[in-house]
Protein backbone atom coordinates (compact mmCIF):
# COMPACT_ATOMS: atom_id res chain seq x y z
CA UNK A 1 0.00 0.00 0.00
CA UNK A 2 1.34 3.44 -0.92
CA UNK A 3 1.93 5.94 1.87
CA UNK A 4 -0.81 8.20 0.52
CA UNK A 5 -3.29 5.32 0.64
CA UNK A 6 -2.49 4.18 4.17
CA UNK A 7 -2.53 7.79 5.34
CA UNK A 8 -6.05 8.25 3.98
CA UNK A 9 -7.29 5.06 5.64
CA UNK A 10 -5.74 6.15 8.92
CA UNK A 11 -7.22 9.64 8.68
CA UNK A 12 -10.69 8.21 8.11
CA UNK A 13 -10.31 5.88 11.12
CA UNK A 14 -9.35 8.82 13.32
CA UNK A 15 -12.29 10.84 12.04
CA UNK A 16 -14.61 7.89 12.59
CA UNK A 17 -13.88 7.63 16.32
CA UNK A 18 -14.58 11.35 16.69
CA UNK A 19 -17.85 11.01 14.77
CA UNK A 20 -18.78 8.06 17.00
CA UNK A 21 -18.37 10.21 20.10
CA UNK A 22 -15.42 8.27 21.47
CA UNK A 23 -13.01 11.22 21.54
CA UNK A 24 -12.78 14.59 23.28
CA UNK A 25 -10.16 17.23 22.46
CA UNK A 26 -7.08 15.45 21.06
CA UNK A 27 -7.45 12.34 23.22
CA UNK A 28 -7.05 9.00 21.51
CA UNK A 29 -5.50 7.80 18.29
CA UNK A 30 -5.93 5.33 15.47
CA UNK A 31 -3.26 3.50 13.52
CA UNK A 32 -3.22 1.30 10.44
CA UNK A 33 -0.49 -1.22 9.64
CA UNK A 34 1.03 -2.20 6.32
CA UNK A 35 2.76 -5.37 7.44
CA UNK A 36 4.15 -6.15 4.01
CA UNK A 37 5.94 -2.81 3.93
CA UNK A 38 6.82 -2.98 7.63
CA UNK A 39 5.25 0.38 8.47
CA UNK A 40 2.27 1.80 10.28
CA UNK A 41 0.39 5.07 9.89
CA UNK A 42 -0.68 6.89 13.03
CA UNK A 43 -2.17 10.18 14.20
CA UNK A 44 0.34 12.97 14.93
CA UNK A 45 0.66 13.89 18.59
CA UNK A 46 -1.43 16.75 19.95
CA UNK A 47 -3.05 17.71 16.65
CA UNK A 48 -6.70 18.75 16.67
CA UNK A 49 -8.83 16.24 14.80
CA UNK A 50 -10.74 18.97 12.98
CA UNK A 51 -7.52 20.44 11.61
CA UNK A 52 -5.82 17.14 10.78
CA UNK A 53 -5.14 16.45 7.10
CA UNK A 54 -4.06 13.31 5.31
CA UNK A 55 -0.49 14.57 4.92
CA UNK A 56 -0.29 15.08 8.70
CA UNK A 57 -0.59 11.34 9.34
CA UNK A 58 2.81 9.98 10.32
CA UNK A 59 4.38 6.89 8.74
CA UNK A 60 6.77 5.02 11.04
CA UNK A 61 8.70 1.76 10.89
CA UNK A 62 6.69 -0.87 12.68
CA UNK A 63 9.63 -2.39 14.56
CA UNK A 64 11.69 0.69 15.44
CA UNK A 65 9.15 3.52 15.49
CA UNK A 66 11.46 5.59 13.32
CA UNK A 67 9.60 8.21 11.29
CA UNK A 68 10.04 7.43 7.60
CA UNK A 69 7.65 9.88 5.98
CA UNK A 70 6.39 13.00 7.75
CA UNK A 71 7.37 16.35 9.16
CA UNK A 72 5.12 15.71 12.16
CA UNK A 73 5.82 13.87 15.40
CA UNK A 74 3.81 10.66 15.80
CA UNK A 75 1.46 10.01 18.68
CA UNK A 76 3.19 9.51 22.01
CA UNK A 77 1.28 6.21 22.16
CA UNK A 78 3.05 4.87 19.08
CA UNK A 79 5.08 2.32 21.13
CA UNK A 80 1.79 0.92 22.47
CA UNK A 81 0.57 0.34 18.94
CA UNK A 82 3.92 -1.19 17.95
CA UNK A 83 3.75 -3.65 20.84
CA UNK A 84 0.20 -4.64 19.91
CA UNK A 85 1.11 -5.26 16.26
CA UNK A 86 4.15 -7.24 17.39
CA UNK A 87 2.27 -9.38 19.90
CA UNK A 88 -0.99 -9.78 17.95
CA UNK A 89 0.09 -10.68 14.41
CA UNK A 90 -3.46 -11.10 13.08
CA UNK A 91 -4.44 -7.45 13.49
CA UNK A 92 -4.12 -4.62 11.00
CA UNK A 93 -5.46 -1.59 12.85
CA UNK A 94 -5.55 -0.31 16.44
CA UNK A 95 -7.89 2.22 18.04
CA UNK A 96 -7.28 3.93 21.38
CA UNK A 97 -9.77 6.26 23.00
CA UNK A 98 -10.68 7.62 26.40
CA UNK A 99 -14.39 6.92 25.86
CA UNK A 100 -16.39 7.54 29.02
CA UNK A 101 -17.76 4.17 30.16
CA UNK A 102 -14.81 2.07 29.06
CA UNK A 103 -12.57 4.54 30.86
CA UNK A 104 -14.63 4.11 34.04
CA UNK A 105 -13.98 0.37 33.89
CA UNK A 106 -10.27 0.85 33.17
CA UNK A 107 -9.85 3.26 36.07
CA UNK A 108 -11.81 0.99 38.41
CA UNK A 109 -9.74 -2.01 37.23
CA UNK A 110 -12.96 -3.83 36.37
CA UNK A 111 -13.23 -6.13 33.39
CA UNK A 112 -16.34 -5.68 31.27
CA UNK A 113 -18.47 -8.78 31.86
CA UNK A 114 -20.34 -10.43 29.04
CA UNK A 115 -23.91 -9.88 30.19
CA UNK A 116 -25.81 -10.48 26.98
CA UNK A 117 -25.87 -11.11 23.27
CA UNK A 118 -24.88 -7.58 22.23
CA UNK A 119 -21.51 -8.22 23.86
CA UNK A 120 -21.28 -11.86 22.73
CA UNK A 121 -21.67 -10.90 19.07
CA UNK A 122 -18.28 -9.19 19.16
CA UNK A 123 -16.31 -10.27 22.23
CA UNK A 124 -15.92 -13.90 23.31
CA UNK A 125 -16.28 -13.35 27.04
CA UNK A 126 -15.32 -10.66 29.52
CA UNK A 127 -13.14 -7.87 28.14
CA UNK A 128 -9.98 -8.02 30.27
CA UNK A 129 -8.10 -5.39 32.19
CA UNK A 130 -4.31 -5.50 31.86
CA UNK A 131 -2.17 -5.60 34.98
CA UNK A 132 -1.17 -2.43 36.80
CA UNK A 133 2.29 -1.42 35.60
CA UNK A 134 5.15 -1.65 38.05
CA UNK A 135 7.45 1.31 38.75
CA UNK A 136 10.10 -0.39 36.63
CA UNK A 137 7.70 -0.85 33.70
CA UNK A 138 6.73 2.81 33.90
CA UNK A 139 10.28 4.11 34.21
CA UNK A 140 11.89 1.94 31.53
CA UNK A 141 9.43 2.45 28.69
CA UNK A 142 5.95 3.37 29.84
CA UNK A 143 4.20 3.24 26.47
CA UNK A 144 5.75 -0.02 25.30
CA UNK A 145 5.06 -1.56 28.71
CA UNK A 146 1.41 -0.58 28.32
CA UNK A 147 1.19 -2.40 24.99
CA UNK A 148 2.98 -5.45 26.36
CA UNK A 149 0.61 -5.54 29.35
CA UNK A 150 -2.37 -5.75 27.00
CA UNK A 151 -0.78 -8.54 24.98
CA UNK A 152 0.00 -10.38 28.23
CA UNK A 153 -3.60 -9.99 29.40
CA UNK A 154 -4.82 -11.84 26.32
CA UNK A 155 -2.13 -14.50 26.40
CA UNK A 156 -2.57 -15.19 30.11
CA UNK A 157 -6.26 -15.81 29.48
CA UNK A 158 -5.60 -17.76 26.25
CA UNK A 159 -7.69 -15.30 24.27
CA UNK A 160 -7.48 -14.97 20.50
CA UNK A 161 -7.08 -11.36 19.40
CA UNK A 162 -9.81 -11.66 16.77
CA UNK A 163 -12.27 -13.25 19.20
CA UNK A 164 -11.37 -10.69 21.88
CA UNK A 165 -10.68 -7.54 19.82
CA UNK A 166 -10.22 -5.19 22.74
CA UNK A 167 -8.89 -4.74 26.26
CA UNK A 168 -8.49 -2.11 28.95
CA UNK A 169 -5.14 -0.65 29.96
CA UNK A 170 -5.20 -0.22 33.74
CA UNK A 171 -5.95 3.37 34.80
CA UNK A 172 -5.52 4.43 31.16
CA UNK A 173 -8.36 3.44 28.86
CA UNK A 174 -9.64 1.13 26.15
CA UNK A 175 -7.81 -0.27 23.15
CA UNK A 176 -9.57 -2.06 20.31
CA UNK A 177 -8.30 -3.62 17.10
CA UNK A 178 -9.28 -5.63 14.05
CA UNK A 179 -8.04 -7.10 10.80
CA UNK A 180 -8.53 -3.69 9.22
CA UNK A 181 -9.50 -0.16 10.18
CA UNK A 182 -13.22 -0.68 9.58
CA UNK A 183 -13.29 -3.61 12.00
CA UNK A 184 -11.14 -1.82 14.56
CA UNK A 185 -13.43 1.22 14.62
CA UNK A 186 -16.49 -1.00 14.95
CA UNK A 187 -14.94 -2.87 17.87
CA UNK A 188 -14.04 0.41 19.60
CA UNK A 189 -17.65 1.58 19.27
CA UNK A 190 -19.06 -1.71 20.56
CA UNK A 191 -16.56 -1.83 23.43
CA UNK A 192 -17.78 1.53 24.68
CA UNK A 193 -21.42 0.50 24.29
CA UNK A 194 -21.07 -2.78 26.21
CA UNK A 195 -19.14 -0.92 28.91
CA UNK A 196 -22.05 1.53 29.17
CA UNK A 197 -24.52 -1.35 29.39
CA UNK A 198 -22.47 -3.06 32.11
CA UNK A 199 -22.12 0.13 34.16
CA UNK A 200 -25.81 0.96 33.80
CA UNK A 201 -26.83 -2.58 34.76
CA UNK A 202 -24.79 -2.21 37.91
CA UNK A 203 -27.17 0.58 38.88
CA UNK A 204 -30.20 -1.72 38.58
CA UNK A 205 -30.88 -2.99 42.08
CA UNK A 206 -31.14 -6.77 42.08
CA UNK A 207 -29.97 -7.16 38.48
CA UNK A 208 -28.42 -10.53 37.62
CA UNK A 209 -24.78 -9.75 36.82
CA UNK A 210 -23.62 -13.35 36.65
CA UNK A 211 -23.29 -13.08 32.88
CA UNK A 212 -24.68 -14.62 29.74
CA UNK A 213 -24.99 -18.44 29.69
CA UNK A 214 -21.99 -20.06 27.98
CA UNK A 215 -24.02 -21.77 25.25
CA UNK A 216 -25.69 -18.48 24.30
CA UNK A 217 -22.31 -16.72 24.29
CA UNK A 218 -20.87 -19.33 21.91
CA UNK A 219 -23.98 -19.31 19.71
CA UNK A 220 -23.77 -15.56 19.11
CA UNK A 221 -20.02 -15.60 18.58
CA UNK A 222 -20.11 -18.53 16.14
CA UNK A 223 -23.13 -17.44 14.12
CA UNK A 224 -21.23 -14.28 13.22
CA UNK A 225 -17.60 -15.44 13.21
CA UNK A 226 -17.52 -19.25 13.21
CA UNK A 227 -16.75 -21.62 10.31
CA UNK A 228 -20.50 -22.01 9.67
CA UNK A 229 -21.40 -18.37 10.31
CA UNK A 230 -24.76 -17.35 8.88
CA UNK A 231 -25.04 -13.70 9.98
CA UNK A 232 -25.07 -11.14 7.17
CA UNK A 233 -25.26 -11.48 3.40
CA UNK A 234 -23.34 -14.20 1.60
CA UNK A 235 -20.35 -13.03 -0.41
CA UNK A 236 -20.05 -13.59 -4.13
Amino acid sequence: MKHAEIREVCLEANRAIVDAGLVLLTWGNASVADREAGVLAIKPTGVDYEKMRSQDIVIVEMTTGRVVDSNMKPSVDTPIHQALYEGLPEIGSVIHSHSHYALLCAQALREIPCLGTTHADFFLGAIPVAHVLSDEEIDTGYERSTGLSIVKALKDRELNSLEMPGALAAYHGPFAWGRDATAAVQHAVVLEEVARIAVDMGLLQGADLSGIPRNMLMKHQMRKHGPKAYYGQSQG
